[in-house]
């Protein structure tokens, strides 16, 4: 048999039965997965500002990838088809934090498995993914790093207001450091004891102090 004999033949036009039951368990599943993702990145979400939209998106991917791949395994002539047809689409959405990109591939990885009719592995695999994601987020909250900004008018503020700030917080890191004629102005990252933010107003009362600002950090932004 030749290669122009097997696109002859009817291969290529074959279908695999088509079952309604294992389609709506396959995508009730997906559903179940897609939920499940939605409920883990709601929980650690640790951005500027929170996307219901982006987040009911892992929900959507996760149930029309399970039905693109049960399409897929089901005809030979419709898998072709299909990766021609994705290959021409473009999204253009930004991704504000690269821990999207993790969720994004989540949901469309549960989609194939579940999709591939391996639930158990999509279940199995979904739960130990967020599970670390919990995890890890929960740890980083507690060593939320912070930026401080000192406006100092003379050098003896600026002696006594890191003394204060050295002695208040676990970890101090001069940053920058801008000296004009109007005063001093000294930015440092610090990391605190707790959650008390008392030595600010401390800051604040030393003559010679101008002004003092808190802002939390993440490497992207400031809050």
């Amino acid at each position: 048999m030749t290669f122009n004999d097997i696109f002859k033949s009817s291969f290529l036009e074959s279908v695999t039965e088509f079952s309604p039951v294992d389609t709506l368990i396959g995508m009730l599943f997906a559903l179940v997965m897609g939920l499940f993702i939605f409920m883990v990145y709601k929980k650690t979400f640790n951005g500027v500002m929170y996307s219901t939209g982006f987040a009911m998106t892992l929900v959507g991917l996760s149930l029309v990838t399970t039905l693109v791949i049960m399409a897929v395994t089901s005809n030979v002539v419709l898998s072709l088809g299909m990766v021609g047809a994705l290959s021409i689409v473009r999204f253009r959405a930004a991704i504000k934090e690269p821990m999207e990109i993790v969720y994004l591939f989540w949901a469309i990885a549960v989609g194939i498995v579940i999709g591939a009719g391996m639930i158990p592995l999509a279940v199995i695999g979904s739960v130990i993914i967020g599970a670390i994601l919990i995890l890890f987020a929960n740890r980083r909250i507690h060593d939320n790093p912070y930026i401080l900004i000192l406006n100092c008018s003379d050098h003896q503020s600026e002696e006594t207001a890191l003394h204060v700030t050295q002695t208040s917080v676990e970890r101090f890191v001069v940053k920058s450091k801008t000296v004009t004629v109007a005063g001093v102005e000294l930015t440092a990252e610090i990391r605190m004891k707790d959650a008390e933010t008392d030595f600010v107003n401390r800051l604040h009362d030393i003559a010679g102090v101008n002004d003092v600002t808190l802002v939390s950090y993440n490497g992207e932004y400031m809050s």
